[in-house]
């Protein structure tokens, strides 16, 4: 969706991964760090599986998924109608065919698990944090109490057994990251700090998970 030009006045042109692919996003408002690029690099997909994004904005976790794993199949889930359209854009300018976005809440993902992994840097700045008069700046960065559950419960929902689940996060959200995960049915859990510089403690973390051929947590029969 959405493969028309954005204007010019309220985007800006620009690349990823060092000009292989082109990225534009929003002048005023969310812009995109470092977190959906690395995040992108850490997810273990293939060639023709399917895999979507959770809170997708303007799609670079995907773009940067899709330069680096040609031949993925892939869905972007965004919230904001105006980034949905703008990531669809993305994609379509670098040729993504295979990659499309679909406007909705993600905690509405309908449960059916039909992918190989499922990743996102969901919202994560707390309620009681100061509020951007950007609306959908806030609405990317400030979490209500709950809401990493609920997103982890609707991705644990899509993603097939033996799939994989990758966040980035703040580290000190790592614990409430595992419980959640592990609730939602998960196996294995991996950490990767990401420390800015030697004796410097890591303020992002990625976090993977590996979904279990079978659900632990029915009594077996």
């Amino acid at each position: 969706m959405g493969q028309a030009a954005p204007m010019s006045e309220e985007w800006t042109e620009g690349h990823l991964l060092g000009g292989r692919v082109h990225y534009a996003q929003p002048r005023v408002g969310y812009r995109t760090g470092i977190e959906p690029v690395l995040m992108a690099a850490a997810v273990p997909a293939r060639a023709g599986e399917r895999v979507l994004e959770a809170g997708c904005g303007a799609g670079a976790g995907l773009l940067c998924l899709a330069a680096r794993v040609p031949g993925i199949l892939g869905v972007g889930v965004e919230i904001d109608p105006a980034m949905a359209q703008l990531a669809g854009y993305n994609l379509a300018r670098n040729g993504f065919g295979g990659v499309a976005v679909r406007t909705m809440d993600v905690r509405n993902l309908p449960g059916t698990a039909e992918f190989d992994h499922v990743f996102a840097n969901p919202p994560w700045h707390g309620e009681d944090s100061s509020a951007s008069p950007v609306a959908a700046k806030d609405r990317a960065k400030r979490a209500r109490k709950g809401l990493l559950a609920d997103w982890i419960g609707a991705m644990a929902g899509v993603v097939r057994p033996g799939g994989t689940i990758t966040l980035a996060l703040p580290a000190g959200q790592f614990a409430a990251a595992c419980g959640a995960l592990e609730a939602a049915g998960a196996g294995a859990i991996g950490l990767l700090p990401l420390w800015p510089r030697e004796g410097r403690a890591a303020k992002l973390v990625l976090v993977s998970a590996l979904w279990l051929a079978w659900d632990w947590r029915s009594p077996k029969t």
